[in-house]
């Protein structure tokens, strides 16, 4: 199997999201830009919250900032979580129908009383920025045109970046949750990577990262994927957020890797924080875009 050469350089094998995320903001301000002059259009972009979940509160925070920096109109519904599902539902369908909004996000997770399937399957399949609908999971699993969704989108970014040509690599991704391994797994098919998904039910998970070339973790581990897992010059992308309190009673993140060691055998390595949480957004953006081109039927 063919495998990614080894970086000889320690410091040069990470993965900079944040950087990269920050050119493609760039370009997404600049196609903004041209629609307006060019076609008299603004993308508009709906974020709806839904309760005081401050992890989601700082989210929908980020998305607005940079949705505006782009030049992206930002229309913010934040409900309370005593929200019903019937009035959410509601909302959605005058967003459905708003001719100034291009794409719909509502935030997860969303409170108990609330059927996020229902929610997501309410959605106007062309406005669902974030790829979630059915429709648009389909379209991607029999590699036609589709809304893709954003980490997934951002990890093969980060990837590419990596290494230009992915074909013939093998891939492990960890977790098989619908937003993020699923999509990612249906991508690196695209990519003409070998696959192997792995979850909490796989046995002898390190044996199987060690046959990889490419290690993806999306689990919520902390330090699941250690360096005797990675092989030599393996490429490896830490989709985990864990938040570690100290005696101060502040907290750090980390992510599912054990970067401090896997960065040391790893060809090219994503950071927590700074590798795939920018990309999300920016991917958001770049979406926001392409569905208010599409919808307009515009080529950029």
């Amino acid at each position: 199997m063919s495998t990614v050469k080894e970086n000889s350089s320690p410091k040069s094998n990470i993965i900079d999201g944040k950087a990269y995320a920050k050119e493609i903001r760039e370009q997404v301000a600049l196609d903004v830009a041209r629609l307006k002059k060019k076609h008299d259009l603004q993308p508009g972009l709906a974020v709806v919250v839904v309760g005081d979940d401050p992890a989601s509160q700082t989210y929908v925070k980020n998305k607005r900032k940079h949705a505006e920096d782009a030049g992206i109109a930002s229309f913010a519904h934040v409900l309370t979580a005593q929200t019903s599902q019937k009035e959410l539902l509601e909302l959605i369908d005058v967003l459905n129908y708003d001719k100034k909004v291009h794409g719909i996000l509502v935030q997860l997770p969303l409170p108990a009383h609330i059927d996020e399937t229902k929610i997501i399957n309410a959605i106007d399949f062309q406005k669902d920025v974030d790829g979630f609908h059915p429709q648009n999971v389909g379209l991607l699993s029999t590699g036609q045109e589709a809304i893709v969704p954003c980490t997934p989108q951002g990890i093969i970014l980060l990837l590419k970046r990596a290494k230009p040509d992915l074909s013939g690599l093998h891939a492990i991704m960890i977790g098989r949750s619908n937003i993020v391994g699923k999509p990612t797994v249906q991508l690196l098919l695209q990519e003409n990577c070998t696959v192997t998904i792995a979850h909490s039910y796989t046995t002898d998970l390190h044996d199987d990262c060690r046959q990889a070339d490419i290690v993806i973790s999306a689990v919520g581990t902390i330090h699941l994927v250690r360096s005797e897992w990675v092989k030599q010059g393996a490429i490896v992308i830490d989709v985990g957020i864990n938040r570690i309190p100290n005696d101060e009673g502040k907290s750090h993140l980390a992510g599912d890797v054990d970067f401090d060691n896997v960065s040391k055998v790893a060809s090219a390595i994503t950071p927590v924080p700074g590798g795939v949480g920018p990309m999300t957004i920016a991917c958001l953006l770049k979406n926001t875009v392409k569905i208010a081109c599409t919808q307009n039927n515009i080529k950029l």
